[in-house]
């Protein structure tokens, strides 16, 4: 997350509901980011969700009053499940007592990973108040910690800086579950990633024809290893890209990579949300 909406992209129509594709398993979204504000807004999200087959959804904190709202959301309604964290680029908010919020707010049982965590070396330098390197592997650091304290999977945000992510993972020592959403990385990252056991959630950017990179590196994740996320509202696939992205576009992105992979994208939604109920311990929603 961090992304910047242009008032163009704003106007722009949202994608019509796709034919409904079951089960499928969200496992990187933003509920707040999307306009939820309470628990009614979460259900008519999660309803639209549910009309295209997306049975459960993971929502993803950034900031300290975004930890505090996930966490809430996921006793709002039980198909939602909470992140929590810092992201890298706020990582200069990670005070002592914000520490002790979110050890608090990880502890929560509907609280199933720890993220979105990690580096991001773009937009230091581009953006007001983003935390510096230092201060992002500082914080890095310190959530990889949490992870393995609660035993709950890393999830990692990672943005023009796999040679540093993967530095401070082998520093520090990877918990056992580490995931890395939106990969959006080449094929050199990929392995590294699928030799170390990790898992690669995909996002709508596997549907852009301008990731020549990520396109080659998808074939390399093996079904075991592959989630599959919106990162709503944000990475809206083609042919919407733009548009507002939620969780009932997640179908979009399932059937581009069955297409990229040359596989039935009914296999990719059964094998994707099996993964995804093994990695956060998530109550079954396959029928």
């Amino acid at each position: 997350m961090w992304a910047v909406s242009s008032p163009k992209q704003q106007r722009r129509e949202p994608p019509p509901l796709p034919e409904p594709l079951t089960p499928l398993i969200d496992a990187h979204t933003h509920l707040d980011a999307c306009g939820a504000v309470d628990a009614a807004d979460v259900r008519a999200i999660l309803d639209r969700a549910a009309a295209a087959g997306v049975c459960a959804v993971v929502t993803i904190a950034d900031d300290l009053d975004s930890a505090r709202w996930v966490a809430a959301a996921a006793d709002w309604d039980e198909r939602v499940y909470a992140a929590v964290a810092l992201h890298p680029t706020r990582a200069g908010a990670l005070t002592d007592e914000a520490r002790g919020e979110i050890e608090r707010l990880a502890a929560h049982p509907r609280v199933v990973a720890i993220g979105e965590t990690g580096m991001d070396l773009y937009w230091p330098g581009r953006l007001e108040g983003c935390a510096d390197p230092a201060q992002q592997r500082e914080a890095f650091a310190w959530h990889i910690d949490l992870a393995k304290r609660t035993g709950k999977p890393l999830m990692i945000h990672n943005r023009d800086a796999d040679d540093a992510v993967l530095d401070v993972l082998r520093a520090e020592g990877a918990p056992e579950n580490v995931i890395f959403h939106c990969f959006s990385s080449g094929p050199g990252m990929a392995r590294s990633c699928v030799d170390a056991g990790w898992l690669l959630s995909l996002s709508g950017t596997v549907s852009f024809r301008n990731a020549r990179e990520l396109r080659e590196a998808v074939p390399l994740i093996p079904p075991q290893q592959l989630l599959v996320e919106t990162d709503a509202p944000f990475l809206t696939p083609h042919p919407y890209r733009g548009a507002k992205n939620e969780p009932y576009c997640l179908p979009y992105t399932v059937r581009a990579l069955a297409e990229l992979l040359n596989r039935p994208a009914q296999a990719i939604a059964e094998e994707s949300s099996a993964t995804a109920e093994r990695v956060y311990g998530l109550a079954s929603c396959r029928t």
